[in-house]
């Protein structure tokens, strides 16, 4: 499996839509939804379709072709 992908945060945490527009997964938020309710997504290990599930440093996201794992420097 490929190294995950690491993405910076500046705050104590992001949601899981906001990360899908970060990563350029999606182009708006609106599509989060959309996707989460036809990919399987987990979060650290545990599946997840809540697009407002806040993520936090350290997390690691797992998507059907990409990790990421979120860090703050």
């Amino acid at each position: 499996m490929a190294e995950p992908k690491k993405i910076l945060i500046h705050t104590d945490y992001i949601t899981l839509g906001q990360l899908l527009k970060l990563a350029r997964i999606v182009d708006e938020g609106g599509e989060a939804k959309a996707y989460l309710a036809t990919h399987e997504v987990k979060v650290n290990g545990e599946a997840e379709n809540r697009r407002g599930r806040k993520l936090r440093v350290n997390d690691k996201i797992e998507f059907p072709d990409l990790t990421i794992v979120l860090v703050d420097q």
